[in-house]
């Protein structure tokens, strides 16, 4: 209930927000536009909170598997010196202040408190949805259980991520290319044509002196 009451009252004042702009609004909107506006106005601020949340989390997870690949390379340094998995995530937890980072912290306290690293990893895992977190969290298990080398693991997923990165800045861009074209068709050309347009009017008594 405790963590249900802010949700409800932000939904509640952004619904009576967006009902008082759709009293303003609404009147001034043609023929039945008016009434679509009275209810739709406060029908998205019902879920706007919601959108708001969502579009947090990803922004969130984003910033959190950026930062990714490089943590996997300096746990892997950790490891590979002889440092256990915990301490690693103290240096991580040090050295940055994203998400990444807050999230190491709540490791390193909740080990700090005597909970066992299975279960801080598998904490860790719930709170931090998507595969990256996951195939680190199996990765520390795994070798903690049998004894597997961890550091070459941790490279292995850090130069995995980044060549995900890479191809999704490439797909990125490469969808960028046909809008940007559209800008130019739709934009500047026009604006191009009117300019030479202007410049033929302006000096047609010159053009059409001999005719």
């Amino acid at each position: 209930m405790r963590t249900a009451a802010p949700a409800l009252v932000a939904r509640l004042g952004c619904v009576a927000t967006a009902g008082l702009a759709a009293l303003a609004v609404a009147p001034a909107a043609p023929g039945r536009l008016s009434l679509l506006v009275a209810i739709g106005m406060p029908a998205a601020g019902f879920f706007a909170p919601d959108a708001l949340r969502r579009r947090r989390e990803r922004l969130r997870r984003r910033r959190l598997v950026a930062a990714l690949p490089d943590a996997l390379d300096l746990l892997a340094v950790a490891v590979a010196a002889g440092r256990s998995p915990a301490a690693g995530f103290a240096e991580l937890a040090d050295a940055g202040d994203g998400p990444l980072a807050e999230e190491m912290r709540m490791a390193v306290a909740e080990l700090s408190c005597g909970r066992p690293l299975a279960e801080a990893l598998r904490s860790l895992r719930a709170r931090v949805p998507g595969g990256e977190m996951a195939a680190l969290c199996a990765s520390i298990e795994r070798s903690r259980r049998y004894g597997s080398p961890l550091a070459e693991q941790l490279r292995r997923q850090s130069s995995a991520l980044r060549r995900d990165q890479r191809r999704a800045v490439e797909e990125h861009a490469a969808r960028a290319a046909p809008k940007i074209q559209l800008v130019v068709a739709l934009v500047l050309v026009p604006s191009v044509l009117l300019m030479i347009a202007a410049a033929l009017i302006a000096n047609a008594d010159i053009l059409f002196a001999g005719f």
